[in-house]
């Protein structure tokens, strides 16, 4: 099979094929493990019991009449970067329907609270060939919208196989990925040949798509720019404003395993100079709960949780938020915000929803996912780059007690949120021409 008409680099076509081709054998005689890996996923809590067929292929809904945008993303942050332009090509579109596929049962929760009318979710089938074509054969996608950086062969040397017009949108390829993918240049061209249209997110990633064998990557901007706030519920909002009064406070969202406790120790230090501090915990994956307040209470912490329907009281040190989808409601209760993932080297998480809501941001030096993002912002003062422990207890102390410092940084990392403005627009200006393309080509096979 063949996905591109561009040189694939040292090897060629045929590598192309034949490395494509063991991938396919691989996955056939992986199947028995794929599903006895899709069991184990599921009695632990990551997989949907209800919906576990989806992730062989069979489709949970009939398809709906006329034409499909198909849009896929690996899990939350990458599907709620993609809302804003789903609402707006439907609003465009009002015909079109969008089928939008993630991988995480975490995702999928948070696409049955976000999506517009006209949009649906299902889970993404694992890239085994035939659960691919199943997939494919019930769906029958006009476009596909490829978020980021989930490069699957099976899906999309079968997508491209089947004329379906493929698009990266905000494409990622870190410098960690782009030493990997260029063992496998071969393969990784033959993918990107697929596409219709590379999007790279910044000018860093666009350069190494080029590099990796795409002849159409170019940078509009970074579609996360185009985000609207997270959203929060205004009448728990106001309870919980009222709660807090006016206690000094702040936030480490979406932690991970090793953060919190340094947040433990950062609240111990920092609370000799404001004995009233609250410091709030939203853990990425809300099931570690449990083990988190542990570790805080270990340091001698009172701790409360919202999953126990605790509220935070005058005694309490660490309110622990370990609940899914109310990231908007902390922001906007804590002036200042640590960007978890980043105090561990794991990629960082997105430091622009705590800007766009005015949040005094810090982060930890370990922000790969996110460097472009990152790097700018601290040229521009919207964030500071905390090192360690050390620099975070100096960090926090100071912008909780410099009122005005603190609001400096908080406007200026909302003006950086907005900044990018424009990116939409440009986004669906070089998508909907594919869309019209698709539409005719369509229209001609069914007068055929």
């Amino acid at each position: 099979m063949r996905l591109s008409t561009g040189r694939a680099g040292t090897g060629g076509i045929g590598t192309q094929r034949v490395m494509l081709t063991l991938y396919r054998a691989a996955g056939v005689l992986a199947e028995p493990f794929v599903r006895a890996a899709l069991r184990a996923r599921r009695r632990r809590g990551k997989e949907d019991p209800a919906r576990i067929a989806e992730r062989l292929g069979h489709a949970g809904r009939a398809r709906p009449q006329g034409p499909l945008a198909w849009v896929h993303a690996a899990s939350v942050g990458e599907s709620l970067s993609m809302i804003p332009l789903i609402e707006r090509l439907i609003s465009n579109r009002p015909e079109l329907g969008v089928l939008v596929t993630t991988g995480t049962v975490s995702s999928a929760a948070m696409m049955a609270e976000r999506l517009p009318a006209g949009a649906f979710h299902q889970y993404a089938p694992v890239d085994r060939l035939s659960f691919v074509r199943r997939f494919l054969d019930h769906w029958r996608p006009d476009l596909a919208l490829w978020a980021e950086s989930e490069f699957w062969p099976n899906l999309i040397a079968e997508a491209h196989a089947r004329a379906i017009p493929l698009v990266l949108v905000n494409g990622r390829v870190s410098a960690r990925s782009f030493s990997r993918w260029r063992l496998a240049r071969p393969l990784i061209a033959e993918l990107l040949g697929g596409f219709a249209l590379c999007l790279g997110q910044s000018e860093a990633d666009t350069e190494r798509l080029q590099a990796l064998g795409s002849r159409s990557a170019r940078c509009l901007g970074n579609l996360k720019f185009a985000a609207p706030p997270l959203p929060a519920d205004a009448a728990e909002l106001e309870r919980l404003a009222d709660a807090l009064g006016g206690r000094p406070r702040w936030l480490v969202a979406s932690s991970h395993e090793g953060e919190e406790a340094i947040a433990g120790r950062v609240h111990r230090r920092v609370c000799a100079q404001f004995p009233a501090l609250l410091t709030i915990v939203v853990p990425r994956h809300p099931e570690r709960g449990p083990a988190v307040a542990k570790t805080l209470r270990d340091l001698g912490l009172e701790v409360r949780s919202r999953s126990q329907d605790e509220s935070p009281g005058p005694g309490t040190d660490v309110y622990l938020a370990d609940t899914l989808g109310e990231l908007g409601l902390f922001f906007r209760l804590a002036p200042v915000v640590l960007v978890g993932k980043s105090l561990v080297p794991l990629g960082g998480q997105n430091p622009l929803e705590p800007a766009r809501l005015g949040c005094a941001v810090l982060f930890g030096p370990h922000m790969t996912n996110f460097r472009d993002i990152a790097e700018r912002m601290k040229v521009a003062a919207a964030a500071d780059e905390v090192a360690d422990e050390d620099a975070l207890s100096q960090s926090l102390a100071r912008l909780l007690d410099d009122d005005s410092a603190r609001q400096r940084c908080a406007d200026a990392a909302l003006r950086f949120a907005e900044s990018q403005a424009h990116v939409l627009d440009a986004v669906v200006s070089a998508i909907e021409p594919l869309l019209d393309a698709s539409a005719g080509a369509r229209g001609e096979r069914a007068r055929a």
